[in-house]
């Protein structure tokens, strides 16, 4: 499996089939999965934490350490699948729709090269709209 063909519908089946063989979905509520979500993503931050960006750079440049960051990654990805498939959400659908809206909040010839959120820029009218 790789990223370039894999599919979101065959990563879904592959965590469904891990739980339903274990009989998992008893514990598989979305509130359950999303605080177990959350839990992973700290574990993500934890790699993180009071290292700065040339820091960071070195930690990455460790297979090792690399791996162990890859593994909360995919505890992450895996959670949010679960989570998505229990909710009965397609994410290929919704990141598009997402990426869609956010091209309207965060239009190129305004934002290009500056990280403020879009009511930095949008005039009081053009919120609302």
């Amino acid at each position: 499996m790789n990223d370039q063909q894999t599919t979101t519908g065959a990563l879904k089946e592959l965590v469904r089939t891990f739980s339903t063989e274990r009989n998992w979905e008893q514990f598989h509520h979305p509130k359950d999965l999303g605080v177990a979500l959350v839990c992973e993503v700290g574990e993500v931050l934890e790699h993180f934490r009071y290292r700065n960006n040339e820091e960071i750079q070195a930690f990455l440049g460790d297979p090792a350490k690399k791996r162990e960051l890859a593994h909360e990654f995919a505890d992450c990805l895996w959670l949010l699948l679960r989570l998505a498939d229990v909710c009965q959400i397609d994410l290929a659908s919704s990141l598009q729709e997402k990426v869609a809206l956010a091209a309207l909040k965060y239009p190129i010839d305004q934002v290009y090269g500056r990280a403020d959120k879009y009511t930095s820029y949008q005039t009081p009218h053009s919120e609302g709209e």
